[in-house]
């Protein structure tokens, strides 16, 4: 049995990954992996906040691996960082990094890269899968999620905030794909099939900044103050 770290980004693809692999057996998922913006407490791109990323992890039965990362941020100092939590993977005996990435030839060549030698081996279930089947699985699966951000210059505003279902991907543009996985949107997941209870959240602000559209998620009941991510 693999002993595996799941790169967690709090959308719904790492999501999906791991309830695929539980599903299929042969590798075990023992904790999730986290990037975090260390001014601000939320996920890098996503904004989610940290809070939630814990009750995500609470959910899924995983311990979280948070890695707090400065704003801004040199790439010599991520990979740093990263190299860290790999060699504390490797003392905790895992030997497996699972990414939810489906297609991006460049973004699977710089995992592993980043990855050889460590004696950690690179894990992608859902790679090279059609995404509009994709995402109506996850969809039809019990998965639910709402976009956090979006690249407006690809995704009209509106979107920011909605749920990602059924009626999303059919009003999303046609050269959009329908898991965002070039970069139109990222998600927050708030049921799975993966996790033993949904999360009781609501989305709050909606707000444009840096060429970027962010929707804030919180916990039911608290009031939106959208900070900086």
């Amino acid at each position: 049995m693999r002993k595996a770290l799941l790169a967690w980004s709090s959308g719904k693809d790492s999501a999906w990954a791991l309830h695929v692999l539980r599903q299929q057996g042969g590798v075990e998922v023992r904790a999730m992996l986290t990037t975090f913006n260390r001014n601000y407490g939320r996920v890098a791109m996503h904004t989610v906040r940290r809070e939630l990323v814990e009750m995500q992890a609470e959910a899924a039965g995983l311990p979280l691996w948070p890695i707090e990362l400065p704003w801004p941020c040199p790439n010599e100092v991520y990979e740093r960082l990263m190299a860290e939590a790999c060699g504390r993977a490797i003392a905790e005996g895992f030997d497996t990094v699972v990414f939810g990435d489906l297609f991006l030839e460049d973004v699977r060549a710089y995992r592993e890269k980043q990855l050889q030698g460590t004696g950690l081996t690179p894990l992608f279930p859902l790679w090279g899968r059609d995404t509009r089947q994709l995402a109506r699985e996850m969809i039809l699966g019990g998965q639910r999620a709402y976009v956090t951000c979006l690249d407006p210059s690809k995704l009209p505003p509106g979107f920011a905030g909605r749920e990602f279902n059924e009626a999303f991907l059919e009003e999303i543009p046609p050269d959009v794909d329908a898991c965002g996985e070039r970069g139109e949107f990222h998600s927050f997941v708030f049921a799975s099939p993966a996790f033993s209870h949904p999360l009781d959240v609501q989305t709050g602000e909606v707000v444009e900044r840096e060429g970027f559209v962010f929707a804030d998620v919180l916990p039911s009941g608290v009031q939106s103050d959208q900070a900086r991510p």
